[in-house]
């Protein structure tokens, strides 16, 4: 079975089908990608496609990106980091895409012959802090949950799109509405809501942002801490892995690069691992 691409309920996706032969609907795991490269769900699907999965695995579009960029281009995106990298840019781009996963996954269930179960979620950079704001929210049945070099704290993430984008080395303009709003972006702090406590994997680039990694490492020990099976919250950390996952522009599928290939391959195994596991 080929790839499949098509919209679930105004959500962009590229669909990759189970490996070998399946006897009736499969497995699911959904993913968001990077507002980094790779920026579509095509391009994520071709740098993490973990093809060794007897799953179907659905790459989602993100706001704004892909099918959705305005006029095929991410000047619009760029516009909103530049107006606000918080409140218009960020944000906004967490919220929306988990608020319309739960329609979208209900029509996936519609068009896929995949099971009823309950999914595995992947994140990466931006896209982890969607799959986090679903964990959290309890958006949908989780069976298992990857991150990869995820925004685990959208405050440590602030200062790095405002580097980016604006180039001027002026500090954001912190207001009472925008502390608010990355208090509720941080996962560190809501650990306590993952109540129904499913297997989770941190992939660490050891090439990622200082402060993501820091990050990363407090999120685990947060969620280690109040698991009941406290082995069940992994971190791996991947040499010569940097933020990216693939080359700009990471709009197009593109080669897989070595470290990517690294990812894709401890995914896939532990991936695997949660799928055959009781």
């Amino acid at each position: 079975m080929e790839t499949i691409t098509g919209t679930a309920a105004g959500v962009p996706f590229t669909a990759l089908p189970p490996r070998g032969a399946t006897d009736g609907p499969a497995a699911l795991i959904v993913t968001w990608h990077m507002l980094d490269a790779p920026r579509t769900d095509a391009a994520f699907a071709a740098a993490l496609p973990m093809t060794g999965l007897p799953a179907w695995r659905v790459h989602l579009g993100m706001p704004m990106c892909g099918a959705r960029m305005v006029d095929g281009r991410v000047d619009a995106i760029v516009e909103l980091a530049r107006k606000d990298a918080l409140m218009a840019y960020l944000a906004p781009f967490i919220h929306q895409a988990a608020d319309e996963f739960p329609a979208a996954l209900a029509a996936l269930r519609d068009q896929l012959p995949v099971d009823d179960e309950p999914i595995g979620i992947l994140g990466g950079s931006l896209g982890g802090a969607v799959a986090l704001e679903v964990l959290t929210t309890q958006r949908a049945p989780i069976k298992a949950v990857a991150l990869v070099n995820p925004a685990v704290r959208i405050r440590s993430v602030v200062p790095l799109v405002g580097a980016l984008m604006a180039g001027s080395g002026q500090a954001y303009p912190w207001t009472a509405e925008s502390r608010k709003t990355a208090d509720e972006l941080d996962f560190v702090a809501r650990a306590g809501d993952v109540t129904a406590q499913p297997p989770l994997l941190l992939v660490s680039g050891e090439l990622d942002h200082p402060a993501l990694r820091t990050d990363a490492a407090a999120l685990v020990d947060a969620l280690r801490e109040r698991y009941a099976h406290p082995d069940e919250v992994e971190l791996t950390t991947v040499p010569d892995l940097a933020h990216p996952l693939a080359d700009e522009p990471g709009l197009e599928p593109a080669p897989q690069l070595p470290a990517a290939k690294v990812v894709d391959e401890i995914l896939t195994q532990w991936f695997l691992r949660q799928l055959t596991a009781k």
